[in-house]
Parts: structure tokens; C-alpha cells; sequence
């Protein structure tokens, strides 16, 4: 099987590519990233990308259509990926988020045999109350990220799939966990670092936002499943919530689990925060009937484990301002931008 997983230098990617090859071990694997966050290597082993067996640096923007034809699954996880990056570059988010992955997704999910599998996201919700959300709710997205991702299913939605051909839309919960490209702009991730960088939680909202999450390795899990799936299983294009219905917290009970597993750890709740928009408890029931074999595997309590292992590991490349740090992935793109390696629609000028 020739699979291509697209901005695969990213935060998923490396544990996709590892976990694919892993379960997949003769298909031919191929990643595609444009490279912005390639460099920020927080793992002593062996890179997750390395596992590929092509690796092709360029801007998804300017791939052809005919190059997706050759390949037997399509994972698309490039995105400008996060609501800061989003609020910053909202026309380059829709571009790349939107435009683009339409001009190449749209004709080739009408081919034969193919499988689509794209990273969508629960942020879609928005701001609900009462019971989590399942995929026949009304969808309220709150960012140009989370409105890209309405955008793309809508189109997935309407096409004419080929025979045999599936597309998931895999609406991810908030990833956490640590990976070979750490992020420290996921709100568990932040909370585990600032609990071992600074003995102190700065929770900066109240506290009472409700976030589902997954780990990583379950995104992984997830995407396997997609690319196995068949059209029995659901429907020819299936949009479905990726997550457990175990993992729906409030930040302020995320904040209290990691601060119980660091020794001497404060934790302080701005009471003065004007309420966050963004909250949403999310509906699992489908996924886990569909994917019995692929649930998530991971705890809250190992997820942190393994975030205080790995940041222990390399917190000498991370100082306590780290809010501040290319650990952020807006602070990155701002870093290329003001060394002109960017131009301001975030393509590379030397």
C-alpha cells in the first residue's frame, strides 16, 4: 500500500509515521510538510519521519492534484494548526486549511479505491452546554481554524466518492502527550511543564472551560483504523468524533491531576477571567462503536507520566517562560517571519 501522510513534521506526524510503518511494515510511506516546525526536535531516539520512506519538503499549497493519484491513502494532517496561529494568519489559514486541500482532496475521493483520512477537530462544537455533543449537533465554530475544518467536511460531504473509496473525517478531541516535535501550546502540556519549569499551574482562565483529549499515540491508533475501514463500517464518508467519552474534563480538574503528580506543585485559577467561549463536552459513543479495537489506550494519569519523563528529558532546551518559547508554535512562525525566512503568506524566501 503507497500511503502519504501530509505535514508530517509537525507535532501528530512523527508518531503517525512511526505507528503506520509500525502496522503497515511493507507499505510504501511517504511524508510531505512544508517544514516550518521540522527543526524542534525533542527526542534522543530515533525520529518519528524517519520512517518514512520518501520525505518531500513542500508547501501543500503547491502540490498537484495528480500527485495524490498516486498514492492508495491520503492522511492529511497539514493545518495551520491553532487558534493563535489562526487568529494571526487567518486568510493563510483558510488557504492552506481550505483552498488547498479542497483543490487536491475534491478529485481524489471520486478514484477507485482510495482512503481519505483527515484530521478534523472537535473544536468545530464551540461553545455548548448541556449534554456532549454528537455528530448530528449543530456545529458553532469559534476560530478561523475551527471554521476551516467545518469548510472541509461540507466539501467532503457533497462529493461523489469513487467505488470503494472511503473518507473519514476524524474529529480529533485536543491532543496532548508528548511526541518527537513536543508542543507546549495544548493546554495539558502546558500545565505539566509549568508544573515542573515553575512548581505553579497558571490556570489563565476560571477554570471551568470543559476540553475532551487524546493522546497522541491514540490519534495514531485512529488513523490505522481509517485507513482500514471500509464503507460497511459506517458509511462511504463518515465524520465521527475521535476520542473517549472517559477524557472530557474541565482545565480546572486537568490543572489538580498534574498538580498531584508533582511534588509541591500550586495551583492558582484567575477568578477574574472573563469566561472562555470555548467549551465543549463531546459525544464518543459512535467511535466506540465502530472502533472497538483501536479505543484509546492511554490514561490521563500515564499521559502525564510520560509528558514529566520526556520534558524532564530536555526541560535544559526549555526556560520557564516558556509561553514565550519556540515550544509555542506562533512563536515560531513569528521567529521565521522576522528573519526572513517567511514572507507574511508564510511561504519560505530562502
Amino acid at each position: 500500500m503507497k500511503i502519504l501522510i501530509c505535514g508530517n513534521l509537525g507535532y501528530v506526524g512523527p508518531m503517525v509515521c512511526r505507528h503506520i510503518k509500525s502496522v503497515f511494515p511493507d507499505s510504501d510511506l511517504t511524508g510531505l510538510d512544508t517544514g516550518y516546525f521540522a527543526s524542534r526536535i525533542t527526542q534522543f531516539g530515533r525520529i518519528g519521519d524517519t520512517y518514512c520512506d520518501v520525505q518531500i519538503y513542500k508547501d501543500i499549497r503547491d502540490v498537484s492534484q495528480e500527485f495524490f493519484y498516486n498514492f492508495d491513502a491520503v492522511v492529511v494532517l497539514s493545518a495551520i494548526s491553532n487558534d493563535p496561529m489562526g487568529n494571526k494568519f487567518e486568510k493563510v489559514t483558510n488557504e492552506i486549511n481550505y483552498l488547498a486541500l479542497k483543490n487536491l482532496i475534491e478529485p481524489f475521493v471520486t478514484l477507485p479505491n482510495k482512503r481519505l483520512v483527515f484530521a478534523s477537530s472537535c473544536s468545530m462544537y464551540g461553545s455548548t452546554e448541556g449534554n456532549a455533543r454528537k455528530e448530528i449537533d449543530g456545529l458553532n465554530p469559534l476560530t478561523a481554524y475551527a471554521r476551516s475544518k467545518v469548510a472541509l467536511e461540507q466539501v467532503l460531504k457533497k462529493c461523489k466518492l469513487g467505488p470503494y473509496t472511503t473518507a473519514t473525517s476524524l474529529r480529533f478531541a485536543t491532543a496532548c502527550g508528548m511526541s518527537d516535535r513536543l508542543r507546549l501550546d495544548l493546554v495539558l502540556n502546558d500545565f505539566v511543564a509549568s508544573a515542573i519549569l515553575k512548581n505553579k499551574i497558571d490556570i489563565l482562565s476560571d477554570g471551568s472551560p470543559w476540553r475532551p483529549l487524546i493522546n497522541v499515540n491514540d490519534m495514531a491508533r485512529a488513523i490505522e483504523w481509517a485507513i482500514l475501514r471500509d464503507e460497511s463500517v459506517g458509511s462511504a464518508y463518515l465524520a465521527i468524533n475521535t476520542g473517549s467519552n472517559k477524557w472530557n474534563y474541565q482545565v480546572s480538574e486537568l490543572a489538580i491531576a498534574v498538580a498531584d503528580s508533582i511534588p509541591n506543585c500550586e495551583v492558582s485559577i484567575n477568578t477574574e477571567a472573563s469566561k472562555d467561549k470555548r467549551s465543549y463536552k463531546v459525544n464518543f459513543d459512535l467511535y466506540e462503536s465502530l472502533a472497538p479495537n483501536h479505543l484509546p489506550i492511554s490514561t490521563l494519569q500515564s499521559t502525564i507520566n510520560e509528558l514529566v519523563e520526556g520534558i524532564n528529558q530536555v526541560k535544559n532546551l526549555i526556560n520557564q517562560d516558556f509561553r514565550s518559547s519556540d515550544f509555542m508554535r506562533l512563536h515560531i512562525l513569528e521567529s521565521h517571519l522576522i528573519s526572513k525566512r517567511l514572507s507574511n503568506e508564510l511561504r519560505w524566501l530562502i
